[in-house]
This record gives C-alpha cells, sequence and structure tokens, in this order.
C-alpha cells in the first residue's frame, strides 16, 4: 500500500477492500453532486457494488497499470483520483478524478493532482497524461488549465451520461512541460 502525504491534514493512499464502507459513504453523500458528470454513480447504490470495482482496481495496481487512491482529509476520505490505464508502449496514461461536493474549491484537487503527476512522470516516467472533463464542468477544467495542461479540443459526444451524450474537452500535458512548469 502506498501513503502520499500533501500537508494539511490530507494525503493519497491505494483504495482497498477496508475502504468499500468509506467509499459508499461518500459517494452517497454527494450523489447529486457527482451524478452531474459522472456516468457510474447510479449504478452503486450499495457497499457491495464498490467490492467488484475496488478488486478491478487492485489488480489494476498489481499488474502496473496505474492505481485508483483514496484523498483524505483530516481523516475522512473526501474523493478519488486515479490513472484510467497506462499505455506503456506509448508511455501515457489518462487521469480521472472527483471530490465530494463539500470539500470542492479548496485546492485539495489541485494538489492531488499535482503529487499524481510527480509519481506519474518522475517514478513511472512516463511522458502524457490527458485529462478529459465535460465541457461545462467549469470546476473540473480549472485545474487542468492551472495546473499548465493544454488544451486539445471538444470531443463530441465523449460519453454517455445516463440518457444523453455529453461533450467533453481535452487537456495534456507533456513530461518535458511539467518539468519547465515545477521549475517556475
Amino acid at each position: 500500500m502506498f501513503k502520499v502525504p500533501l500537508g494539511d491534514n490530507l494525503f493519497l493512499h491505494l483504495i482497498e477492500m477496508q475502504h468499500a464502507q468509506e467509499l459508499y459513504t461518500t459517494v452517497h453523500a454527494s450523489r447529486g453532486h457527482l451524478r452531474r458528470w459522472l456516468p457510474w454513480v447510479d449504478a452503486m447504490k450499495t457497499v457491495e457494488d464498490f467490492q467488484p470495482v475496488i478488486h478491478a482496481w487492485l489488480q489494476q495496481y498489481a499488474d502496473g497499470r496505474g492505481f485508483q487512491a483514496g484523498i483524505k482529509k483530516n481523516g475522512v476520505l473526501v474523493g478519488i483520483i486515479g490513472l484510467h490505464d497506462i499505455d506503456w508502449m506509448n508511455r501515457k496514461t489518462s487521469l480521472g478524478y472527483w471530490l465530494s461536493e463539500e470539500y470542492t474549491r479548496q485546492g485539495i484537487m489541485t494538489k492531488a493532482i499535482q503529487a499524481v503527476l510527480a509519481i506519474i512522470f518522475n517514478d513511472y516516467q512516463l511522458n502524457r497524461v490527458q485529462i478529459q472533463c465535460g465541457v461545462a464542468n467549469y470546476d473540473s477544467q480549472a485545474i487542468p488549465k492551472r495546473l499548465g495542461f493544454r488544451f486539445e479540443g471538444v470531443v463530441r459526444d465523449g460519453e454517455w451520461l445516463y440518457d444523453h451524450y455529453h461533450d467533453l474537452v481535452q487537456y495534456s500535458l507533456l513530461q518535458e512541460e511539467w518539468i519547465r512548469y515545477v521549475r517556475y
């Protein structure tokens, strides 16, 4: 298991099976907020619904294809950040994240993404990371913009969200850009 301190009683930790109840509780408390942008929320109705997902995440980590980490503030799970999968041949990945509604707009996700970028570019030595967000999810888009990601375009009808497709904006960051950004 890994644990990454972020300061201010904030840290990342690998999501494991014993976190199923806490994950369910966190999602359930922000269900309406999360549902606006995440297509999986309605499928996660019980603690048991999280168990096969956590198992898949642990297999992803064991296989060296990335990780899913809980974000804790003062010992409370407030969100998740993780790599969708690592394409080792092309040395790239994509990043996903969400926060409970009451913990948004506090800089928590910016700190979490900065820590994950250090893992992606320093530890894994990947060349590229991308982030996709709903075109109207301005809070989520603000983070890659703040961290030096480049806007690449709009993925039309990029994701099915319950009863409709919605467009996604795509941002990317290359290792060389991140190195320059971190220096300043």
